[in-house]
């Protein structure tokens, strides 16, 4: 037993267009052909199994951009009847575009952290600490101090110096290591084990 019909999207033949301007970029993100692709698909065949079978998706994404589209129809028009491409382009662009992600933005940039990491190898003696190297608790003091940022834990400066860190062994604990594997290899292979 079948559902209910599914009933077709609206798109104007300028909106058609501009789609197929971006469709037919080179330089086109290719998420954003993808989903100008299924919108342009939905267009003519209405069916979301259709669609998703035909380009090779899911129901479940053909869907999303489906409602998607329909829940922006009403600013689409508007942005139509101002009769400026540009801005119904950027307008396809963004109801095509993913939706922001939840979360806390970062609370330091990438430069700041940079900055943090730069103090962590300078010597402690230049910065007048009368320490020989840096702990967290300096570290934070003296960004903190330079105005590199406004507030940071000790905890945080930890992280940062943290995720710097190689998680390869340096090459004396190799050369360790070598050492020991092969004096076991020469034990175990007089020993007869």
């Amino acid at each position: 037993m079948r559902g209910p019909r599914a009933r077709a999207i609206q798109i104007s033949p300028t909106q058609q267009d501009v789609l197929r301007r971006i469709q037919r970029q080179q330089t086109a993100d290719q998420r954003l052909v993808r989903r100008v692709s299924i919108i342009l698909a939905l267009a003519v065949d209405p069916c979301v199994d259709a669609v998703a079978r035909q380009l090779g998706l899911t129901r479940v994404t053909v869907r999303h951009w489906r409602d998607r589209w329909r829940e922006a129809t009403a600013d689409l028009q508007r942005a139509e009847q101002d009769q400026d491409r540009h801005r119904l382009r950027t307008l396809l662009e963004q109801i095509l575009d993913d939706a922001p992600r939840p979360g806390k933005p970062a609370t330091f940039t990438p430069e700041q952290i940079v900055r943090i990491v730069a103090v962590a190898c300078e010597p402690p003696e230049k910065s007048d600490r009368p320490i020989d190297h840096w702990t967290s608790r300096e570290l934070a003091d003296e960004v903190q101090k330079r105005r590199i940022v406004s507030a940071i834990s000790p905890r945080s400066v930890g992280r940062f110096l943290k995720a710097g860190r190689t998680s390869t062994a340096s090459e004396p604990l190799l050369a360790q290591s070598d050492a020991r594997g092969s004096g076991a290899v020469r034990r175990s292979g007089q020993g007869g084990v």
